[in-house]
C-alpha cells in the first residue's frame, strides 16, 4: 500500500527524454551483462544525476525568439553561466529550444519555479532540469534536421514557425505540380 500522495509535484525530477535515455541504457546493460537480478542493486545505487544539475533544458521556443530574448528572461533567477541556443542540423537556423546553465543548482530550480509556464514570445515554453550540456545535443535530432516532435504536426504553428511533415510535403508536392504545368507543350 502507497502513503499519501504528494499535492505538489517535484521539480527536480527527470524529463520525459531523460528517463527515456536512462531506460534505454539500462536494457543494453542487462541485455549485454545477462539477467537482471544484480543490475537492480546497482541501478538503487546510483546516485541521481538531477541532484545537483545546474542546466536546464528549455522547449517550445518560437524560431523567432532570440538569445538576448531568452538571456533577458532567465537572468532573473540567477547569473547565467551559458546559453546555448538548439538549431537545425542542416540549415543551422533555431528550431525552439534552448539549454540554459546556471552556476548553482538553486538558481535552476528557482527558474523551473518561477519561468517555466510562462510565456516567451506569446508561447508557453517549458522547462526541465538537464544532467548538462554536451557537445552536439544543440542539433534537432529529426531526419529533417530539426526537432522530431514538428516532424509528426499535421498543422502549421505560425507562433513557432517551421512546418510539420505532411504541410511541408504538401507544398512539395504542389511546387512540383506547377513545375510540370509550365514545362508542358514544352521540347526539351
Amino acid at each position: 500500500m502507497r502513503g499519501p500522495r504528494p499535492t505538489v509535484e517535484r521539480l527536480d525530477q527527470p524529463s520525459a527524454y531523460f528517463a527515456s535515455r536512462n531506460k534505454r541504457r539500462r536494457l543494453e546493460r542487462e541485455q549485454r551483462d545477462g539477467d537482471g537480478d544484480t543490475n537492480t542493486q546497482n541501478d538503487q545505487s546510483e546516485e541521481d544525476p538531477l541532484k545537483n544539475a545546474t542546466t536546464l533544458y528549455v522547449g517550445n521556443l518560437s524560431f523567432y525568439t532570440t538569445e538576448e530574448q531568452v538571456y533577458e528572461l532567465f537572468s532573473k533567477c540567477g547569473e547565467i553561466k551559458r546559453l546555448v541556443m538548439g538549431l537545425d542540423r542542416f540549415n543551422k537556423t533555431p528550431c525552439g529550444f534552448c539549454f540554459v546553465e546556471y552556476y548553482t543548482h538553486q538558481d535552476a530550480l528557482d527558474c523551473m519555479k518561477y519561468i517555466g509556464g510562462t510565456k516567451l514570445d506569446e508561447r508557453i515554453i517549458r522547462t526541465d532540469l538537464d544532467p548538462g550540456f554536451t557537445e552536439g545535443r544543440q542539433y534537432g535530432r529529426g531526419k529533417s534536421g530539426g526537432q522530431v516532435r514538428d516532424e509528426y504536426r499535421e498543422d502549421y504553428d505560425e507562433g513557432r514557425g517551421g512546418l510539420g511533415r505532411a504541410l511541408q510535403a504538401q507544398r512539395q508536392r504542389a511546387m512540383s505540380r506547377e513545375y510540370h504545368e509550365d514545362d508542358y507543350g514544352r521540347l526539351r
